[in-house]
């Protein structure tokens, strides 16, 4: 585990693990989650994540392939920047700078 943090203001934990030396996994906990596929608070596989080292190089690389992106927010918890942009079959995927 590397840790936990309640958030207050959706009455949810968040838990990040460890898998490895590289990888990491987030759990989200909700009392009612609506059922979605693929949005923020849905229940199941909410997205991959990619970790990157620069997001607008990754960002202008994916513009050219004229895949559309999010704009740029930046996690309350880690100070770190991240996106989303969507699979061919509209799911979610995420990129996190380094």
């Amino acid at each position: 585990m590397i840790h936990e943090h309640y958030r207050k203001e959706r009455n949810s934990y968040k838990l990040d693990l460890k898998v490895n030396e590289y990888d990491q996994i987030e759990l989200f906990s909700f009392e009612n989650p609506p059922k979605r596929l693929s949005y923020p608070e849905a229940c199941g596989l909410r997205h991959l994540a990619f970790e990157v080292e620069n997001i607008e190089e990754a960002i202008t690389h994916l513009h050219k392939h004229e895949i559309e992106v999010e704009l740029i927010r930046t996690d309350p918890i880690t100070g770190k920047r991240f996106t989303f942009f969507a699979d061919p079959d509209g799911l979610p995927i995420k990129l996190y700078e380094k």
